[in-house]
């Protein structure tokens, strides 16, 4: 190994093949690399992976296999993701809701997500919830009333 970097290194940063082209030697040593593992040894008579490893280095049989369409590619418009199931009321909230709070901004599963923190009727403060905007019953109704409010505190503080 040293003999064949030592060569490669003997040209400079730049070196001329003897067919007169240019080239970086660093750019070469992948190849270098794969020439020596791949070659046997005189006296083992194996390659240097198969012996370091016990096997010999195999190139991924799925990265040099055909690409066949499946049918979520061919239909792309169809959606295939089950829909989650209705909102009963009053399921897994415990109860109306009285006022938004506060919001965040969290990310779940890779997306981001806006939630809110949320106090129900007839509810003690250690019942206040951080819910999903669509998990909110009469979503648009709290929401406006929300964002009219945080309007009027940020125009105040200034």
């Amino acid at each position: 190994m040293q003999d064949i970097l030592r060569r490669f290194c003997a040209y400079g940063m730049e070196y001329k093949d003897h067919k007169g082209y240019t080239h970086d030697w660093v750019t070469l040593l992948p190849e270098v690399h794969l020439t020596y593992n791949t070659t046997q040894g005189s006296t083992t008579g194996k390659t240097p992976s198969l012996v370091e490893k016990g096997k010999h280095s195999v190139f991924p049989v799925s990265l040099i296999k055909p690409y066949f369409q499946t049918e979520e590619d061919k239909l792309p418009s169809r959606n295939t993701n089950p829909t989650p199931p209705e909102r009963v009321e009053g399921e897994d909230s415990p109860g109306p809701v009285r006022k938004i709070i506060r919001a965040r901004n969290i990310r779940l599963n890779g997306k981001d997500q806006r939630q809110y923190f949320v106090r129900f009727k007839n509810q003690t403060a250690d019942k206040n919830q951080w819910l999903a905007e669509d998990a909110i019953p009469y979503e648009n109704l709290h929401l406006r009333r929300f964002r009219a409010s945080m309007r009027t505190e940020q125009s105040h503080q200034l």
